[in-house]
């Protein structure tokens, strides 16, 4: 089996000024720059495994996300009609599932549990945090004979999958550990969007719409949304953006103090007489109290923004009497909502892409891998580059002047990181 290096040049860079340049015409333009490349996701002409001695296991971990269902029948079904492949097997429950004593379940395209599954949310093999025990899993492995290991899941996932890379590769097993990456926060670096993230900006504008609604139906009236991120704001300034209703956009990102958001919200409400505010679920946590811990992803826990949100501003017009009547204020959490529901045509087509790319590097031999896509091109990484860091917007990137441009708000951290005022 090959492995995935990342010094491949296979597309161009990202400052590259016409996009029907070919690389080494910029390479000869551009000398001094370096160029980093990936290898290309796709079929190859040969493969290095024969079909019939081919077992493959396919675990899904984490949180739920729409899409799991579609890549997961997907990778069943390009094994098995395009390459004859028979023996697949979805893991219980996550990383736990594969040493456990569960039972692991066949996957066949045309039988349940897969029959359908692409139309329902949720995984059908199921899924849960941690139980990332690298020996346990790879000595499960070695031992139902397994050589390809398709992993699906976030940043925890991806981390733990590095070390069972590592531990097969120890070992000198001839085990492909393949990654697909899974975050509905859209935060996994690199890439350019993870799968399931359209649906849940699609999802979380109709939150939005929502608390528009009953702001709009009484005076001074205050919608809040908190939706997912716990420490990128991409699915908050996406949908704030998408659907021109937002007076407030609060992410991770851009840290806010108490005055400037309650003065800004009272402005609007004198203005207009209503307020939509939407809020990712990791802003503002330098306001509130933390317990300090993790939970089993090894991500730390979180206090509840959005009731602390509600009563800060609840308390002050309280106090402050400037408004009659008071505000009524709605609170929306659809997070769970978001969560379970089918992928929409977008990242059910964009499933299927990154399925059927997985299995072509698998078969094709290549392992320690992920697939992505990285300048709208599908290439396969490598996990230690995924696993460096979360991916951020950018303080003083694009999207965050037009959300600025669209709501007329712009925290004070922004302001002094770009020197205004």
């Amino acid at each position: 089996m090959g492995e995935i290096i990342h010094t491949v040049s296979s597309i161009r860079a990202d400052d590259s000024e016409d996009e029907d340049e070919d690389v080494e015409e910029y390479r000869q333009r551009m000398p001094l720059k370096k160029v980093r490349g990936f290898i290309r996701a796709g079929a190859r002409a040969q493969i290095a495994w024969r079909p019939d001695n081919v077992k493959v296991a396919i675990v899904t971990c984490g949180g739920l996300c729409p899409g799991l269902n579609n890549v997961v029948r997907e990778l069943v079904r390009t094994l098995h009609f395009q390459y004859g492949v028979n023996n697949v097997w979805g893991v219980p429950y996550g990383y736990r599932g594969a040493y456990n004593g569960d039972e692991w379940i066949e996957l066949h395209p045309r039988l349940p549990p897969l029959k359908g599954s692409h139309k329902m949310g949720g995984t059908v093999i199921g899924t849960s945090r941690g139980g990332s025990d690298t020996v346990k899993i790879v000595d499960a492995l070695e031992k139902k004979g397994v050589n390809m290991f398709f992993i699906i899941g976030g940043e925890g996932t991806h981390l733990g999958a590095e070390k069972i890379y590592e531990e097969v590769k120890k070992r000198k097993l001839k085990i492909g550990v393949i990654g697909i990456p899974k975050t509905i926060d859209n935060d996994i670096e690199v890439i350019d969007r993870s799968f399931g993230f359209d649906t849940a900006v699609h999802e979380a504008v109709r939150a939005i719409h929502a608390a528009r609604v009953e702001s709009k139906s009484h005076t001074n009236g205050v919608g809040i949304v908190k939706l997912m991120g716990r420490d990128s704001g991409f699915i908050t300034a996406h949908a704030t953006l998408a659907s021109g209703d937002v007076s407030l956009c609060l992410m991770p990102e851009a840290p806010f103090t108490k005055d400037e958001v309650l003065k800004y919200v009272e402005a609007v409400l004198k203005k207009k007489g209503n307020c939509v505010i939407v809020v990712a679920e990791g802003a503002g946590q330098d306001h509130l109290l933390a317990d300090g811990g993790v939970d089993e992803s090894g991500n730390k826990h979180l206090s509840d923004i959005g009731p602390w949100l509600c009563s800060l501003i609840k308390d002050y017009f309280k106090t402050a009497k400037t408004l009659d009547p008071q505000p009524t204020i709605k609170y929306i959490d659809p997070s769970y909502t978001i969560r379970s529901v089918p992928p929409m045509s977008s990242d059910a087509l964009y499933c299927n892409l990154l399925a059927q790319q997985a299995a072509h590097g698998a078969m094709a031999g290549f392992t320690g891998f992920t697939v992505g896509l990285v300048n709208n091109r599908t290439v396969y990484l490598p996990f230690s580059l995924v696993n460096r860091g979360k991916k951020q917007v950018r303080m003083l990137g694009r999207t965050t002047e037009r959300i600025s441009m669209q709501t007329g708000f712009m925290p004070a951290s922004i302001r002094r990181a770009a020197h205004i005022d």
